[in-house]
């Protein structure tokens, strides 16, 4: 049986978690990370998250993944850190 995937999450990681009973803040956090570390370049990361929650949150606000993607949604930007070596002298 096919599933259906959602463009920002390809390989279904935040679906599941939805479908996990019992799953724990923790869990979703892993989970989240996975996620993240192999989302889809663009558009950015807040685009993607606020989509995933519209997608799969939006029926479930109690659920432990959708805290954690509202945590990621309000989450500042990285700040830029100063980089060393020759690519901190090339500008």
């Amino acid at each position: 049986m096919a599933h259906e995937t959602h463009p920002y999450d390809p390989s279904g990681l935040i679906r599941e978690a939805y479908r996990i009973d019992g799953i724990t803040a923790a869990q979703v956090r892993v989970i989240f990370l996975d996620w993240a570390l192999g989302r889809p370049d663009s558009p950015d990361e807040k685009e993607q998250i606020a989509a995933l929650i519209a997608a799969f949150g939006a029926n479930e606000p109690d659920h432990p993944m959708s805290a954690v993607l509202r945590e990621g949604l309000e989450a500042p930007p990285p700040a830029k850190t100063r980089r060393g070596g020759r690519n901190g002298r090339r500008g």
